[in-house]
């Protein structure tokens, strides 16, 4: 994986998008951190596809998949009534 200084991918952004298409990701750093990547579209929709799951991988999960989809019940607290004069 490459890594850009952020005025270097800023300043030449053609070689940078190349770079990402040709050699994959590409790091972009600001004062020595990485702070962003730059990746290919097909990578991209690889990596969202991974991150969801489809219908059928929710159905086939064991139970414990769906503890935090459905949220807990409380008690349910009566109200008292007046009785109206």
């Amino acid at each position: 994986m490459g890594s850009w200084q952020v005025q270097d991918a800023k300043a030449r952004f053609s070689e940078f998008l190349d770079a990402s298409i040709r050699k994959g990701p590409q790091v972009v750093t600001r004062r020595g951190v990485e702070t962003a990547v730059l990746v290919p579209i097909r990578e991209w929709n690889r990596l969202q596809q991974a991150a969801r799951p489809s219908l059928k991988d929710l159905l086939l999960a064991p139970k414990t998949r769906f503890d935090n989809l459905i949220p807990e019940r409380h008690k349910l607290r009566r109200r008292t009534v007046r009785e109206s004069k």
